[in-house]
């Protein structure tokens, strides 16, 4: 269902292909080997509770999220990573699947600016085995989410 709801998502723009592997892409190092890029190419979409509300941040596959300055820009006193079944019933992904895109309403979607560093990314399609090629510009285009700096 995941998958289906990312297609169904991006049926708008047919310019933007979704990529299956026959095994696991779950971590950015296994998603980097099956492309052939570097760990820092994929998008990893994160889910975090900000003051228990949820909210997603796209960043590079190597960097850290620097979680006081995420709060400080959410303007939330704690910020947490979500646990396995939060991230779930929150976004309706799997860990290791969360996609930026075909995401549920209401849940608010961050850019880390460190994206730009690249001219393609690639971002989990709702499966621990896919790829979504996709230009950080596009990808904010697409989902109209705010472009935030907080990973190093």
């Amino acid at each position: 269902m995941p998958l289906e709801r990312v297609k169904q998502f991006l049926s708008q723009f047919p310019d933007l292909e979704i990529i299956l592997f026959d095994s696991s892409t779950h971590t950015s190092e296994l998603a980097a080997q099956a492309l052939g890029v570097t760990p820092a190419q994929i998008a990893k979409t994160l889910c975090f509770l900000a003051d228990g509300r949820p909210v997603l941040l796209t960043t590079c596959g190597d960097k850290k999220t620097d979680v006081k300055a995420l709060g400080r820009e959410l303007g939330a006193r704690k910020v947490k990573f979500a646990d396995a079944e939060t991230v779930l019933n929150e976004t309706g992904f799997p860990p290791g699947g969360v996609s930026p895109v075909g995401i549920l309403p209401g849940v608010p979607l961050y850019l880390d600016r460190s994206l730009w560093d690249f001219d393609i990314v690639y971002a989990a399609a709702g499966t621990a085995n896919s790829a979504l090629p996709v230009s950080p510009d596009r990808l904010k285009e697409i989902t109209g989410a705010s472009v935030i700096d907080v990973c190093k």
